[in-house]
This record gives C-alpha cells, structure tokens and sequence, in this order.
C-alpha cells in the first residue's frame, strides 16, 4: 500500500480525519498509510492548503499534538444553531475555575479557591466530569494534595495545540507614586 499516489494518499488522510473523535499525529498517520513522516506532514500542508483555497466549511488544525478537522469559526453562528456546545452550560464559577487552572497549572483546590475567594468543590467536580480538567498528580506538600491541569479535551475544544498557546492575560492595578499596588492586600 505504499504506493499509493499523492491524491489518493491526501484522500485517505482526510478520511482518516474525518472518522477520528481525536487528532491524528503525523506519525500515526504514517504508520496507517505506510509513509514517512516528511511525506505525510507534506501532504497535510496541502490538504490545509486546498482547504484554504476553495473556501471549504472545514479547515485543517494542528491540535493538541496532532491534526483535525474543524469547522470555519465564520460559519460558527450557524453551526451552533445546530449544535449547543456543552461548555456554553457552564457556571461562572465553573468557567472562573477552568480558567484559573489553564493558567496557573498543575494547582491544588485549595490554591484554587485561594484564588476565587470561595470554595471550588463543585466547579472542580463539574470539570472532570466534563473531561476538561484531570487530576495529574500530587504536590510534594502535607496531605499530598492533589494538582490538577487541563486535559487534550480542553485543548480541542478551544483549538489550541498546548497550554502555551492560550492568550496572555495583562494584569492592571492601581499603583502609588512608587508603582507598588494599591488595595490588592
């Protein structure tokens, strides 16, 4: 099978994506199409490409380690009528806490509502119930609390490749005449 023409090659690899609920690396997508790496990261450009160029409803993401289709964020108004994404159900405490653990990972509940002013509990359980956050480990601290980070789920959902890619968030204060903040305590 590994010699299969390039356009037979690049429908394969769309399909692929298409039936998968996860990202495709490039190396998985090697090892099924029996081609290099090289080959298949070529090919994925063109895909992205032809995308891009047709003015297709879908486009090509690299995502969370790998590659996916997803809908064009212009069409995002119509698609929602369709489909009510499962974040949109969340609280404010929820979306508070996800963004505090996407920022400040791995943290501890504690740290967390340290954070918020009040208790996380249900914010934190509604989270991994959802996928979007994991327990990924224990701090070195007493009790051996546990830290939590975001999960490949969240990646998706926000369409980003990892953490590294979230906005910067600038923080303003008051400060006095020597820059030091003001009512912060």
């Amino acid at each position: 099978m590994s010699t299969l023409f390039p356009d037979d090659a690049k429908s394969i690899i769309e399909a692929l994506l298409f039936v998968s609920s996860e990202p495709l690396s490039v190396k998985t997508l090697g090892e099924i199409l029996e081609r290099s790496e090289e080959d298949v990261s070529s090919l994925l450009r063109e895909i992205k490409a032809d995308c891009e160029r047709e003015g297709r409803g879908i486009s090509l993401l690299e995502i969370a380690g790998g590659y996916s289709f997803a809908t064009r964020t212009e069409h995002a108004f119509y698609v929602e009528k369709l489909v009510k994404p499962r974040l949109n159900t969340l609280s404010q405490a929820a979306l508070e806490t996800l963004a505090i653990i996407s920022y400040k990972q791995p943290i501890t509940r504690s740290e967390i509502d340290d954070i918020r002013g009040v208790k996380s509990d249900s914010s934190v359980a509604t989270l991994v119930e959802r996928g979007l956050i994991q327990d990924i480990g224990r701090k070195d601290a007493p009790g051996r609390p546990v830290l939590f980070g975001t999960t490949s789920d969240f990646l998706r959902y926000f369409g980003l490749r990892s953490v590294a890619d979230l906005p910067v968030i600038r923080v303003e204060y008051e400060a006095d005449r020597e820059g030091q903040p003001i009512g912060n305590d």
